[in-house]
């Protein structure tokens, strides 16, 4: 006899989309100074809503991606609250880690393209995950993006401009 039990949770779900933004700038707009890396380098503040009941945890990751041979990240944050609607300006959610940038910092450092380049465009990202990884303060943007692939049950992007 054919086994006919259902495997729901080996079936990967396609991810909702959650949605994000920001009081500080719109999408595709730009970004104000107060948050670029020599303009005052606060971190923006962020909302979100359409995040599943099921979430474990929340990822942000905030990348240029015009920076020259790959993304440059600018913000990684793990082990944000599925209940978190969003982050203040300066203020890091209860729980969640601040991970490193490619500044060599950890939090965030705002956008710095060279002058002279077009606007740069930072993709704030978004993910709800249907597990807790585990992530350190040291786990880098790169094994976040590959740990994360097959457990998004959601996720909303913000994109923002900025030219020095």
């Amino acid at each position: 006899m054919p086994n006919t039990t259902s495997h729901q949770n080996d079936v990967q779900r396609t991810p909702v989309r959650a949605d994000l933004h920001s009081a500080a700038f719109t999408d595709h707009s730009t970004i104000p100074d107060r948050y670029s890396y020599d303009g005052g380098n606060v971190a923006p503040p962020l909302e979100w809503s359409g995040i599943p009941d099921d979430a474990a945890e929340l990822v942000l990751l905030c990348e240029d991606e015009d920076a020259p041979g790959r993304p440059f990240t600018h913000w990684l944050m793990t082990g944000i609250a599925p209940t978190t609607t969003g982050i203040r300006a300066e203020a890091t959610p209860p729980r969640a880690v601040e991970g490193p940038n490619d500044f060599g910092e950890i939090g965030w450092s705002g956008p710095r393209p060279p002058v002279g380049d077009e606007p740069h465009r930072y993709f704030f990202r978004l993910y709800a995950l249907d597990q807790s990884p585990g992530f350190t303060p040291d786990t880098t943007a790169d094994v976040v993006r590959s740990a994360i692939t097959d457990h998004v049950i959601a996720s909303g992007t913000l994109v923002g401009l900025y030219a020095a």
